[in-house]
């Protein structure tokens, strides 16, 4: 699903502009930028408007191209940086760029359709490749060969406001672990009055759809089954989440009037001191703070509710299937030089990103494994400019659960749940066995269309 943060303060993904099309197209048969040097292209550069990551970014390939001056790296922007409405058009079309940005739940979409290259034989020249988590890299991985390179990656949890635990007489330091306790602090929070709200849901834009994936995950269900081939959302766990959200909703009055919310809607009221709980990955936190007038201090996050799983995704790059072998190993440099040196680069460099007054400190991403993971935390540690105490309990909590990927198709299937999760909170009879079964029908009918 779509996340909130492009880095740290901005949500920003790049495809080609108009503007640079004017210019070059986007990937490159040609891999001679004159004078002995391979060109590539890449995706996925903060917009002009994002002035601070910008500013980094432009930095960043300078010093890159300084220590590399047989390559030259061509960067495009654009919002978002994968376009559902375009991706599929531009590979077809020969336009994706040499080294083009991906969600993890398209990496195996774009292998399958044949427009990926085969980075096997060039990928351990990735100084940091065996030092990134291998849950991570395997999902760039497809019939043993790779064909990408994670960037980033997020696990959802529970983002909570200490104030209002405080107000509602509950511990700020012991957040809810199950979700009969998430109901019972909701109902307390709710009862504050004054329009709070305990717990907020989204049930609109396909969002709905991926937080009842998270809350089946954390109850230890799954949308689909191991093969791939058939829903399994009609099951005590599917029904556990919804009766649950049905009984918060109808029983407790804990989440609010206003339902088909979408995750706006949840920002600006945790941000506005308003709303009690709500999921979400850490990215949120920042811009609850730069753009919905929280504050650090009050803002809290907690494991995934229940102790048995949580939602995971992230991004990465991949490469195009014309790239030449000079191609590829200039991309993998790139990324090295870019994304993945741990303390340093555009994702790393934590001293810089104090001095530009972004938020450094929060548990995610958590990219690395080993020595690599000790030295970027480290770095991490050294410039933290949020209050980290606040998190432990998400770090701590999350040893324990198992880290599940989106199900494959996720947006379609996210579009059924949709309507399961909004009928739940908008209709006090909704009939639950009914809708689980329903949805079950179609998602079986999306997985056998392949």
């Amino acid at each position: 699903m779509t996340r909130t943060g492009f880095r740290r303060t901005f949500v920003a993904i790049g495809v080609c502009s108009l503007a640079s099309l004017a210019v070059t197209s986007c990937g490159s048969n040609d891999d001679d930028a004159g004078g002995g040097k391979t060109r590539i292209t890449v995706n996925c550069m903060p917009p002009k408007s994002a002035k601070v990551d910008r500013k980094f970014f432009e930095e960043d390939i300078a010093s890159f191209e300084r220590k590399n001056p047989d390559i030259d790296v061509v960067a495009h922007d654009a919002f978002p940086c994968q376009d559902p409405k375009t991706f599929d058009a531009k590979l077809a079309g020969g336009q994706m760029e040499d080294v083009f940005y991906t969600y993890f739940t398209d990496a195996r979409h774009v292998v399958d359709i044949r427009q990926a290259a085969d980075i096997t034989p060039y990928v351990k020249e990735l100084k940091s490749y065996s030092t990134l988590q291998k849950q991570l890299r395997d999902i760039y991985t497809v019939d043993g060969k790779v064909y990408g390179v994670p960037r980033t990656g997020y696990s959802m949890g529970l983002i909570y406001n200490k104030k209002l635990f405080e107000q509602a007489g509950l511990d700020p330091e012991k957040p809810p672990a199950t979700w009969e306790e998430v109901r019972a602090d909701a109902k307390k929070i709710a009862a504050l009055g004054k329009g709070t709200v305990g717990y907020a849901d989204y049930s609109a834009q396909n969002q709905g759809g991926w937080h009842f994936t998270a809350e089946l995950y954390s109850q230890g269900g799954d949308v689909v089954d191991a093969s791939g081939k058939k829903a399994t959302v009609d099951t005590p766990e599917g029904h556990a989440v919804l009766e649950n959200l049905h009984d918060m909703r109808w029983s407790d009055d804990s989440m609010g009037s206003k339902q088909l919310l979408v995750i706006n809607d949840a920002q600006q009221m945790m941000g506005s001191g308003k709303l009690g709980m709500y999921l979400a990955a850490p990215d949120n936190i920042p811009i609850l703070v730069k753009e919905k007038g929280g504050n650090y201090k009050d803002l809290a996050l907690a494991p995934m509710p229940g102790g048995k799983g949580t939602l995971i995704g992230g991004d990465g790059y991949m490469f195009n299937k014309k790239d030449s072998p000079a191609q590829i190993r200039a991309g993998l440099k790139w990324l090295d030089h870019m994304f993945l040196t741990p303390g340093d680069g555009f994702l790393g460099d934590y001293a810089r990103a104090k001095e530009n007054d972004a938020p450094v400190g929060l548990p995610e991403p958590r990219l690395f494994t080993g020595a690599a993971d000790s030295k970027d935390q480290q770095v991490k540690k050294a410039n933290a400019n949020v209050p980290v105490e606040n998190y432990q309990s998400f770090l701590d909590g999350n040893q324990s659960l198992a880290m599940k990927i989106e199900p494959p198709h996720a947006q379609q299937i996210y579009s059924v749940l949709d309507g399961v999760v909004s009928a739940v909170l908008t209709k006090k009879d909704a009939d639950i066995d009914h809708l689980l079964e329903e949805a079950s029908g179609k998602i079986d009918s999306i997985l056998s269309r392949g």
